[in-house]
């Protein structure tokens, strides 16, 4: 797409997101305040405390206009001055009661409008919203603060043990599947569970873990086990990415790493368990070989799924 075309269609986009979240209208969220009052409530309830001049800095706003609608959210009873726990001298804002039962009421409304709208689009559709937002977002911010253009470095692949590795896949696991999927404590403690038992085996050469590593911080994994299917087959466990690193390629980097081993290896064939949404994932595996061999309905992830099993078979590996 040309470049023009390009900034015609998120500008276009962005117009339409202004209208149709409120924006357009002099109140916002359900509420009796203006957009920039409503920010200010989140802020506030994001950070349990701040000060003026910080909310000057994150809204973009003068220092007078914030003033102004900090009086009146003071009047209001949502917002209260308390002494600086640093520094009685300076005083910061937090919510009253009253500000937390407001902000709960706007966050529920917001959280009813984007469910609304992400039923309009596919597993794959809602992961693509996500990523993109959030890195537009961040583009705008850090044109606004006059950052530098990030380097555009990719994570490197290590393989094998490293310190921090089971809480942060597990981190990765849980973060993911509790924002798109709703999965809780139990799928995080299974995962945690089963990324402990596995690492005491790495010393297996039939194991293998690698893992996408961007400046000292994990970003993706993926592992083969080798031991707990029997029959000359292998387990393709804990594949995931950072939402910073989807798109990016690394994960079928990490794909390719492990089928590589598993072709060394000479496994007959390769067994993944999933769960049927994740198209994009899906499509991944379909590119190498793997196809789908079986689907039910289970609860092994903590709630009801239709779970899936795909396959790659050697003979297919090897044509």
């Amino acid at each position: 797409m040309a470049a023009d075309q390009l900034i015609n269609n998120i500008r276009s986009a962005s117009r339409r997101m202004v209208r149709e979240l409120g924006f357009m209208n002099s109140t916002l969220a359900a509420t009796d305040y203006s957009p920039s009052a409503v920010h200010t409530l989140l802020e506030v309830e994001k950070q349990g405390a701040m000060t003026a001049a910080q909310l000057v800095q994150i809204l973009g706003l003068e220092k007078s206009s914030v003033s102004r609608m900090l009086s009146r959210l003071i009047a209001a009873g949502e917002l209260q001055d308390v002494p600086s726990a640093e520094d009685a001298r300076y005083k910061t804002l937090q919510l009253t009661a009253q500000g937390k039962a407001s902000v709960t009421r706007i966050n529920s409304y917001g959280a009813m409008r984007v469910r609304e709208a992400l039923q309009h689009l596919t597993s794959a559709e809602q992961e693509a919203v996500a990523r993109g937002l959030s890195a537009y977002a961040t583009a705008l911010e850090a044109c606004r603060q006059g950052a530098p253009l990030p380097a555009r470095e990719k994570p490197e692949i290590v393989t094998g043990y490293l310190p921090g590795m089971i809480g942060r896949i597990s981190e990765m696991h849980a973060s993911y599947y509790s924002q798109h999927y709703g999965f809780g404590y139990f799928f995080e403690s299974k995962v945690a569970a089963g990324l402990a038992e596995f690492a005491g085996r790495l010393d297996n050469a039939r194991n293998n873990i690698w893992l996408a590593v961007h400046q000292g911080k994990i970003v993706g994994s993926i592992a083969i086990d080798g031991e707990d299917l029997g029959n000359n087959e292998a387990h393709l466990r804990w594949f995931i990415l950072d939402d910073e690193c989807r798109g990016t390629g690394i994960g079928r980097q990490l794909l390719a790493k492990a089928m590589q081993f598993c072709d060394e290896q000479q496994f007959s064939a390769v067994q993944l368990w999933t769960f049927s949404g994740l198209n994009a994932a899906r499509a991944l595996y379909e590119s190498f070989g793997f196809t789908l061999n079986k689907e039910w309905q289970g609860e092994q992830w903590g709630s009801s799924m239709l779970e899936q099993q795909f396959t790659r078979s050697r003979e297919i590996a090897q044509r």
